[in-house]
């Protein structure tokens, strides 16, 4: 099993970023995928998930109205489109599924910095 996240990088305040996670090793049509991220000093923390299908999403009450989760089953990858970016989403984000001891494999993530 890999997770292969992508397109972290440093934006300004209000920004947008969007981040892909490329997954591998298992069957990814069904499984909910979340994401995750990690500030510095912190423990990671849920940002929110898409059902298997891509027909539902959560969100962390953090995020709801600014993050979209979305997914595409044919290449077996989860994106997370972040708009209006604050300092304080900056962490390192990763993919994973909804019950990460499943596998017990994360991948590398991507960091993401919201700093003017």
């Amino acid at each position: 099993v890999q997770f292969v996240e992508s397109g972290g990088g440093l934006v300004q305040p209000g920004g947008a970023l969007r981040l892909s996670c490329a997954a591998s090793g298992f069957t990814f049509s069904r499984y909910y995928m979340s994401w995750y991220r990690q500030a510095p000093g912190k423990e990671r923390e849920l940002v929110g998930g898409i059902s298997n299908a891509g027909g539902s999403t959560n969100y962390a009450g953090s995020v709801r109205g600014r993050f979209t989760i979305s997914r595409d089953n044919a290449k077996n990858t989860v994106y997370l489109q972040m708009n209006s970016l604050k300092p304080e989403d900056t962490a390192v984000y990763y993919c994973n599924i909804r019950d990460p001891s499943v596998f017990g494999s994360w991948g590398q993530g991507t960091q993401v910095t919201v700093s003017s």
